[in-house]
């Protein structure tokens, strides 16, 4: 039923460039909040620990202050797709990331909380090195 894929990630050079995509099915896009998380490898047990990036919803968005002037968050709702722009790429942007879709109580507050999503993708993997 719902369903959320993740593409684009790959290799980049350290101050390079990547766009994520997530393209979603099986509900409207407007109705949903969503997150982009990564988890860093080494970093907690699968499943746990994933970091919240970047999200959207509706007109709101949200950035981790780590990615904040380097990511862009954008949709397209005729495509059903959410996109990552990442610049400026550093080796600690290496991670596998996913989008999920949930509805938060509060997106202000909760938008870049794992807790708040229900659908998660696969994942694509970012690695950033030299």
């Amino acid at each position: 039923q719902l369903q959320l894929v993740e593409s684009g990630g790959g290799l980049a050079q350290p101050g390079g460039s990547l766009r994520l995509s997530c393209v979603a099915s099986g509900f409207i896009l407007d109705d949903y909040a969503i997150g982009w998380f990564r988890q860093a490898p080494g970093k907690g047990r699968e499943g746990k620990g994933r970091e919240g990036v970047s999200s959207i919803s509706g007109d709101s968005i949200k950035y981790a202050d780590s990615v904040k002037g380097r990511f862009t968050i954008s949709r397209d709702n005729a495509k059903n797709t959410v996109y990552l722009q990442m610049n400026s790429l550093k080796p600690e942007d290496t991670a596998v990331y996913y989008c999920a879709a949930g509805r938060p109580r509060l997106f202000s507050l909760w938008g870049l909380s794992q807790t708040s999503y229900d659908s998660w993708g696969q994942g694509t993997q970012v690695t950033v090195s030299s």
